[in-house]
Order: C-alpha cells, then structure tokens, then sequence
C-alpha cells in the first residue's frame, strides 16, 4: 500500500483480526493489551494452518518433496525478517524470541569474553529478561553491572549514560522502546558512541519492531534482537541478528542436530552461522507464520503504522488526561503508543479486574521491569497498549469503563 495513512481502510484491517469480534463478559472485546502480545491477522492463521494441512515435515534433513517444501518456506520466512530489517540473513539466527536471543548472546558472546572488573552498563527502563541474563554472566565472570538512569519524563539521561561508558566496560545492553514508558531511546547515536569506545552494544527491539520500520544497519549496534509474537505472528518465534564476525566467533549455545557438519566421539565440526545456534527441530509452522506477519506488516506499510498509533495515541492521552486522580507513567516526546498509569486510590489489579468485566483488556503489574516501579516508588501500574488494529471508539470505551469503575472503587 502506498497510500497515505489516512487513506487506508482501518475497519477493514480490523476486520482481518478474527479474535478482535468476540466478547468478554458479554461485552464488545477492547484488547489494549498489544504490547504484551498482538494479535493475529486471519493471513497468519491461514499460513500456520496451510503448512500442517499440506506441507507438514522437517527441515533441512529430507530430500524428498515435503521436507523441500518445508525447508523452502521456512528459509523463505527468514529472508523475509531479513529484508524486513535491513540485514543480511545468514546474519540473522532464528529462536523463540528476544529472551533466548539476549541468552545467546550472554552465554556465547559475554560469557568467554569477561573477565573480573569487566562492566556491563543497563539502563533503568529494561525488561528483566535484559537484565538477568547479565546478572547472571556477572555472576560467573566477576563482571559489574551499571545502571543509566532516567529524568522525570522517563527518557534515558544520556549525559549519565555516556559517562558510565568508562574503559572498563566490554558491553551496553539497552531497550530500543521501553515496554512500560513507551521512551523511544536514540539507538543509533548510543551504538555511535559505544563503537568509539570499543563497546560491544546489544538492543532488545521487542517493542520496536511490531510499531515502526526498522534497518538495524543504520543503527549500527552489534546485536539486535526481535520476538515475533509481538509482530502479529506466532508464539514461540524470534530472531536475533549479529555482527558476522561475532557469529563466526561465537561458540554454539546448544548441541545437537542441525547445528553440526560432522560428529564424530573425538570431535564435533559445527555447521556455519547462523546455522550453528539453531540446534534441534524449530518451530516451523511458527516461522512460516511470523513470515506471513511480515507480509502482512509489509504490505500496510511501516510508516502507516506507526502514524496510526501515534494518532491513537494522541488521542488516548488527551482523555486520560480529564480522568480525575490519574497519572501517567513516562511521558517522553515521540513516544510509542503505550501508557502506563495508576488511578489515585485505586490498585492497578483492582483496576484491571473491574475493566476485564467492561470487556477492556489492559495489563496490570509490575510489567517484568522492577528496577523501574522501584524507581517511581510503586509496586505495579496498569498499562494501556495500543496497535494499530485498534479504533478511536475503542479508546472511548476504555476511558469511558475507567471512569465508571474508578467512581466504584472511590
């Protein structure tokens, strides 16, 4: 589509979304819940259902017609990603999502490089699993940990962040968009700034990838990972993309078959990247699912989605703002369509439990970011997630449902 954004029937791309039909509690479904999973367009659903119907084998192991035909279409879903992001893809290592990607990354790139007095620097705004996986490394090697810290409208202090970034420190792991604020960080001037001081950077790209075109070359970071759940595809899918020489270097995560050439009991040759860290059977039918996400999000355009949900956006905001009592955690110039808020009196489970039965699905908690309720002094917010799927009556229902269950809980 290369209309403007205005232009594209919105209901229509709705209407691809079979689950956004149903009710809740004898309610019209309002899912605002997107950035902890999307939903999936019927163009998904159809291509996970096709490959078992009709294409159903292994990969890479079988010459016969089906094993070609799965093996040609999961390759194909990686080319896809690849083009998607502006890399190449035999850069790009297929997994279940970001978490086994940063995993990766700890235990086959930060584990046999750190030593004690080595530093990792983190930022305030992480998701846990962009900070335990660095815990524990630490751990094991002797390695400190660093923490960049925030200002008032939850954007990263940037000066404080670049004079962390001290000899000592080997790697900068930080969030491109934060799951709970919403901050877009400036990824491609902090990779800039680490790569002068010879610091390997890592980006959690969760939360950017479903909402906004993406070339991680331009970025210029070392590691990027992706989860293919959030992207309208299936569970259980992700990518992380590398540097060739880190891949080249990098010893395999996991032994078995698929990642080998040769085994032999005196000795093992490993396959090539990324080949060598995709051990075992993957998700198949997930991939070729997740390739029909980024069909799908192709063919929308990029830009047309981030604009619709900055309208979304904009428009939510400026209702929530009227609420009496409410505020909004983060707010930082050119946000992503999430907002995260507590109702003054009320507790966020509460909130969300009472919202559940007006049909509005929102999450509530601590978002799987403790540093960061810890650091506003709260134990859990509730979070309003939008995708462009969404439409501007549902952010009035939801404002509307607030407002009626924060007078019953007054």
């Amino acid at each position: 589509m290369n209309a403007p954004a205005a232009a594209i029937d919105w209901a229509a791309v709705r209407a691809d979304f079979p689950l956004l039909s149903r009710e809740v509690h004898g309610k019209p479904l309002v899912y605002l819940d997107s950035a902890n999973t999307g939903q999936k367009p019927e163009a998904v659903i159809a291509a996970v259902d096709d490959f078992y119907r009709h294409h159903n084998a292994n990969v890479s192991r079988a010459v016969h017609a089906l094993g070609t035909e799965a093996t040609e279409a999961y390759e194909g879903a990686r080319g896809k990603l690849a083009r998607f992001l502006n890399v190449r893809a035999d850069e790009l290592v297929l997994c279940s999502g970001t978490t086994f990607a940063l995993n990766l990354v700890a235990y086959s790139w930060a584990l046999p490089r750190l030593r004690p007095g080595d530093a990792i620097v983190l930022t305030r705004m992480e998701h846990h699993a962009n900070i335990v996986p660095w815990q524990l490394v630490a751990q094991r090697t002797g390695a400190i940990i660093k923490v960049a810290e925030i200002d008032e409208l939850g954007r990263l202090d940037l000066a404080q962040l670049y004079s962390l970034l001290t000899p000592e420190v080997k790697l900068l792991a930080l969030t491109h968009v934060s799951n709970v604020l919403g901050t877009v960080n400036p990824v491609r001037e902090i990779c800039r700034e680490a790569r002068k001081r010879g610091i390997v950077s890592v980006v959690d790209g969760s939360q950017a990838a479903p909402h906004r075109a993406l070339d991680i070359a331009a970025i210029g970071c070392d590691f990027y990972a992706i989860t293919g759940h959030k992207m309208s595809g299936p569970t259980g899918t992700g990518a992380l993309w590398a540097r060739r020489e880190h891949l080249a270097e990098m010893p395999p995560f996991l032994g078995g078959g698929e990642m080998i050439k040769e085994v032999r009991f005196e000795g093992t040759v490993f396959n090539d990247a990324p080949h060598k860290f995709e051990a075992g059977t993957p998700n198949i039918a997930g991939f070729i699912g997740l390739g029909a996400a980024v069909d799908y999000l192709s063919a929308l355009g990029m830009h047309h989605v981030e604009a619709r949900e900055q309208a979304l956006l904009d428009h939510a905001t400026r209702a929530l703002s009227q609420v009496p009592g409410l505020r909004i955690f983060g707010q930082a110039p050119d946000k992503a369509a999430v907002i995260s808020f507590l109702v003054e009196g009320a507790h966020a489970h509460d909130l969300a439990t009472l919202l559940d039965l007006e049909g509005v699905a929102i999450r509530s908690g601590h978002h799987c970011a403790h540093p960061l309720m810890h650091h506003f002094g709260v134990p859990a917010t509730c979070r309003a997630s939008l995708a462009y799927y969404n439409t501007f009556d549902e952010v009035d229902a939801f404002v509307a449902a607030l407002n009626k269950v924060r007078k019953l809980l007054a």
